[in-house]
């Protein structure tokens, strides 16, 4: 089995099912592809973007099918809570992080490397951070009794929310309590750490995901 993923400083679809394998431990090749090579990855790939789980013949290439894959594949990860209402819970914030939050995804890509002092959000992408801790603190408060993440313990939603970390990590952004602690689980993390000591050994930048703002590396 090989995930083909793209730059880690700033692929945050790519993080999602990498963070899933790699905090599980599963034994998955990583292929990574320039994103500053798109000919190449439309010419691999029908849809032309990545990630991609291959898997024998079989092509999987969104974020969520290629977590739910990897969870059937190798159920003893546990993706989803197995309380069906927490479970149902898990499902719809990942579902929401999956189709939502449009304008900080617009205003804050993702870059590992860097911290963006004094930053200004618009009032439409601090509505977005606000509903992101509305989330975080209903999945901590409900359902996360059994451990430190969303649900207790490390599943699929917590691979979802991951990169929002990392965009939350890059500027000044007032947390609430319940989710200055779900930051610090997630950084903590040793398979965050890694994908960070990855992204971080890059050099390639990728200026479409580079914010036009004075910035200073992140050590």
């Amino acid at each position: 089995m090989k995930l083909v993923i793209g730059n880690q400083n700033y692929s945050t679809w790519s993080m999602r099912p990498w963070l899933f394998a790699a905090y599980h431990g599963l034994e998955i090749e990583i292929e990574k592809l320039s994103l500053n090579n798109l000919p190449v990855i439309k010419k691999r790939f029908a849809h032309g973007k990545v990630p991609v789980l291959i898997d024998g013949s079989l092509e999987i290439w969104d974020s969520m099918a290629i977590l739910q894959y990897l969870s059937e594949t190798y159920p003893d990860t546990r993706g989803w809570p197995q309380e069906a209402h927490a479970r149902a819970v898990a499902q719809s914030v990942s579902a929401e992080m999956h189709s939502s939050f449009q304008a900080l995804r617009r205003e804050l890509p993702m870059n590992c490397r860097k911290y963006f002092p004094d930053y200004q959000l618009s009032n439409t992408a601090i509505e977005d951070v606000k509903r992101i801790q509305q989330i975080w603190n209903l999945c901590r408060e409900q359902y996360g009794g059994g451990g430190p993440w969303l649900f207790g313990r490390f599943g699929i939603a917590d691979s979802m929310y991951a990169p929002v970390v990392m965009r939350f990590r890059s500027m000044d952004i007032k947390l609430d309590r319940v989710s200055q602690e779900y930051c610090f689980t997630v950084c903590e993390c040793a398979a965050v750490k890694k994908w960070l000591a990855e992204a971080s050994s890059e050099t390639e930048i990728v200026d479409e995901d580079e914010l036009d703002h004075p910035s200073v590396v992140l050590s």
